[in-house]
């Protein structure tokens, strides 16, 4: 099982060289991967008194593509997650053209996690449509597989037109992973029959949800070990608790996962000591 670290967009702040000593960190101590969550906007809660999110204008968010374009020049190994890119908000041309030219600088680290999000404030801002995202979504994931794969493409879809072009460059391998976050029965479903992988919450019917993937899987004709799993997990006190959440995980044939360091009231440079910590106490079980 691979480990990984989540980027804190919240809690890391503005400082580049804290933003490149975390990353670089992770990276030195030999996890894997760094994850990023997405939002483009956040929403005023002044004239939305029963605003629900997660999250509001005061949560800062570094733009994923401009994030990863920084730490691909800083570091050499690390595997660039997104997760998820909050794809049906933003135009699949252009996210197709952000992931390939970051594919090719990071030269190949780039894993490409997608989601439909669950605010419509954004989508309203970036005018698409939120009623329509899931299905959308599926569309979208065909456009970015063809142009990320050939020079040239047509395409004449729902919601999509193309006319012979294409991206330069393409993608190192001319394919980029492309893996879905959601826990909706629609989304397991999508991720049996497109994905690469999946983000599933830590939940207590995750041994099941796994199983349903790939019985699904083959009955797309996919062998469900090209499906991969990654789970987040939180920091705790990187104790036995956490640990046996880990074996536990890797016992269910989870593929990846990333330690949550966000909402335990740390300090930017705390960050970075938690996930050394993190790493003592739990490398030697996913290796």
């Amino acid at each position: 099982m691979k480990l990984g670290v989540v980027f804190p967009q919240t809690e890391i702040g503005d400082d580049p060289d804290r933003v490149a000593v975390f990353a670089t960190t992770a990276e030195s101590l030999g996890y894997d991967h760094i994850i990023a969550y997405d939002h483009v906007l956040g929403a005023s809660t002044k004239n939305r008194p029963d605003w629900q999110g997660p999250y509001t204008d005061k949560s800062m968010f570094h733009e994923v593509f401009v994030l990863y374009g920084y730490l691909a020049g800083l570091t050499e190994t690390l595997e660039l997650v997104t997760a998820v890119v909050i794809l049906p908000q933003r135009q699949t041309a252009l996210v197709a053209k952000q992931a390939a030219s970051l594919d090719v600088i990071s030269k190949g680290r780039f894993r490409l996690g997608i989601g439909t999000g669950w605010n419509p404030v954004e989508y309203e801002a970036l005018n698409e449509d939120f009623t329509n995202r899931g299905r959308r979504s599926e569309e979208q994931i065909d456009v970015l597989r063809k142009l990320f794969a050939e020079d040239v493409i047509s395409y004449d879809g729902q919601w999509h037109k193309i006319t012979e072009a294409g991206l330069n460059p393409l993608p190192v391998n001319k394919h980029i992973p492309i893996w879905l976050g959601g826990m909706a029965p629609q989304v397991l479903n999508r991720v049996a029959r497109l994905a690469d992988g999946w983000f599933p919450f830590f939940n207590p019917e995750l041994e099941n949800q796994l199983e349903s993937i790939r019985e699904m899987a083959k009955e797309n004709d996919r062998d469900p070990a090209d499906i991969g799993f990654e789970v987040m997990v939180g920091l705790g006190n990187a104790d036995e608790k956490q640990l046996d959440q880990l074996k536990k995980l890797q016992d269910m044939g989870v593929t990846h996962a990333a330690v949550v360091t966000m909402n335990v009231g740390l300090s930017a440079d705390e960050h970075i000591d938690a996930i050394k910590r993190f790493w003592d106490a739990a490398h030697s079980i996913t290796a």
